[in-house]
């Protein structure tokens, strides 16, 4: 009897292993157009994952915004109806208000992991979504405001302006309409003149055929990119050391990939000159003032929304 109880045992122990041992595949999805310049480091980090982690963990690439709407990417998450998403915060603010803040962060994500605020912007991912913020992208690539009316002054009124979360207060705070669309929208609207500009990052309009439709950019620019890279905690808690490990190795080399954004943005920004994007620039005092609205104004709001959580992060962000 006894024999027969430690046979048993190990081979329940042996299960065990096995179980623990079996590949792992994670379904993930992006909210930016599949091979665009805010999709693409994703593709290349799920490529090193996939090579990295053969035997341990893959990544089962289902596709951007054709497969699920990017404003419900971050709860998809959340309800695990994917285990990992390539998604800006400004995409779900209804769940997690603070996620209004990472623009505003514009530190490396080195200087972020080292002084705490990668772990309290880990700790309110937890909370509000119930994932796990594996990396941060593009801290290093500001946003502008782009237009079809050129303007003399820092005013807005009379325009209608293709927002997301990012650009909202400070659109309205300088006179101008909102309007909120999802990318894939934003041609349309701006060739009908359904709208007279929207907000984006310097880099990427090229990638959605936006700079046949646009005139202007507004200097200077304002913001940081945030594109994080989100696993739904319950599947991140299922994986083993040898699995999260993978994923932790490739979220480091994926932020390690912002180096290439200094040489991106200067041949992005002689790629608008050449296509006729104008800039208009008003002078450097009315800049610096634009910066600082929109900073505050960005602020004001995480802080209405979140007291708390807000102050603490813009004591982070360190501006």
């Amino acid at each position: 009897m006894k024999t027969k109880t430690i046979l048993a045992a190990a081979i329940l122990a042996f299960a065990a292993d096995a179980a623990l041992a079996q590949e792992v595949t994670l379904r993930a999805v992006t909210s930016f157009a599949e091979g665009t310049q805010f999709s693409k480091n994703f593709e290349r980090f799920i490529q090193k994952v996939n090579a990295d982690g053969k035997g341990v963990v893959q990544i089962n690439y289902i596709g951007g915004p054709r497969a699920m709407p990017p404003f419900e990417v971050g709860n998809a998450v959340r309800t695990r109806v994917i285990d990992i998403a390539n998604v800006t915060g400004a995409f779900y603010t209804n769940l997690m208000p603070e996620a209004d803040a990472l623009k505003l962060i514009s530190k490396p994500a080195e200087q972020q992991r080292k002084d705490g605020t990668f772990d309290f912007i880990e700790q309110l991912h937890n909370q509000k979504l119930n994932a796990h913020y594996l990396a941060r992208q593009f801290h290093n690539v500001p946003f502008h405001i782009y237009l079809n009316k050129k303007i003399e002054k820092m005013d807005f009124t009379g325009l209608k302006i293709r927002v997301t979360p990012v650009y909202k207060d400070v659109v309205e705070a300088l006179g101008g309409t909102t309007v909120t669309t999802a990318p894939g929208e934003v041609y349309t609207a701006l060739e009908r003149g359904v709208v007279d500009g929207y907000g984006w990052p310097i880099t990427g309009i090229f990638d959605l055929g936006w700079e046949k439709v646009t005139k202007y950019r507004l200097e200077p620019p304002f913001y940081s990119v945030e594109v994080g890279v989100l696993v739904n905690l319950d599947a991140w808690k299922g994986l083993n050391d040898k699995q999260k490990k993978v994923l932790n190795d490739a979220a480091l080399w994926l932020e390690g990939l912002d180096d290439e954004n200094d040489a991106l943005i200067k041949a992005e920004r002689d790629k608008q000159a050449a296509a006729g994007i104008s800039p208009i620039d008003l002078g450097a005092a009315a800049g610096k003032d634009f910066v600082a609205k929109a900073n505050e104004v960005g602020w004001a709001s995480v802080i209405k929304r979140s007291p708390e959580n807000g102050a603490k992060l813009r004591k982070l962000a360190g501006n």
